[in-house]
């Protein structure tokens, strides 16, 4: 499978300890399986760094059997939950890997309201159902990133 990452600059070797926290599956190094996608994050930083570059890697998923992998397949209660938990700082777990949907711009308004209780958590998913599903791969395990993610090449947009 090829996964991308948005940056500013190619990313060859990812490192964990340049991640940001409170973000919505917590620190980690997050990639997408939709090129479009990842374009879109290196957009944020043409606007702040004045590069955008995305990177692609070969990811191996028959390796994922002997890492701890949280995956949510649609927009459900609990991912809403995980990511509250992640973007308060609050995020305990040792999951190695965290695949769920992405909160866009539109999902995050949803969000917003929702972590600030303007609207309960059925009301939240009721919005949410309509929303694409836009997968996101969050690595949160240096190993995983080094043994089984492989630099492919980067483009500058």
């Amino acid at each position: 499978m090829t996964l991308y990452h948005g940056s500013w600059l190619a990313v060859e070797r990812p490192e964990l300890s340049f991640s940001r926290a409170n973000v919505d599956f917590g620190r980690g190094f997050y990639t997408t399986p939709y090129k479009e996608q990842a374009e879109k994050w290196s957009e944020r930083f043409q606007r702040e760094k004045g590069a955008a570059v995305v990177s692609a890697y070969a990811f191996d998923e028959t390796s994922l059997p002997a890492f701890r992998v949280l995956a949510f397949d649609t927009y459900c209660g609990e991912w809403l939950d995980f990511i509250a938990v992640c973007r308060r700082g609050e995020d305990d777990s040792d999951y190695d890997l965290v695949i769920g949907g992405v909160a866009n711009d539109r999902v995050f308004n949803t969000l917003t309201l929702y972590f600030r209780s303007f609207i309960d958590q059925a009301e939240a998913l009721r919005r949410l159902r309509y929303e694409q599903l836009n997968s996101q791969y969050c690595f949160r395990n240096q190993a995983l990133l080094d043994r089984h993610l492989k630099f492919i090449g980067s483009e500058a947009k």
